[in-house]
């Protein structure tokens, strides 16, 4: 089955934010089918790598009516075998993406 010319011209045509909604929701599809495969995954960790996600958050605030909020940008890197992650904001400079993972000192 090939893909229609068409859709391929819009898909072309999307912002970066869009283009990251359209990333989640086919990365999303494609676990429904049975891909348990993360294509940004080479493995394990790389020491130093940090990766970057854009989420909705929720507020946890009885009775509001505008949740889930954002979407905001976080990094996530691993250290000492945990998950780590640090909020960015609304928008991701080039400055955040010369990020890099914290090293343990002790």
């Amino acid at each position: 089955m090939s893909i229609d010319r068409e859709l391929i011209r819009q898909v072309r045509a999307l912002d970066q934010y869009d283009l990251r909604r359209l990333q989640i929701l086919v990365k999303g599809m494609l676990v429904q089918q049975g891909d348990q495969t993360e294509p940004e995954d080479d493995g394990p960790a790389k020491p130093g790598k940090v990766s970057y996600r854009l989420e909705p958050v929720n507020c946890g605030k009885p009775g509001c009516s505008r949740c889930p909020h954002g979407p905001y940008w976080y990094a996530y890197w691993r250290e000492g075998g945990r998950v780590r992650s640090k909020y960015i904001g609304r928008r991701l400079t080039p400055d955040e993406l010369k990020l890099k993972a914290p090293t343990s000192s002790g």
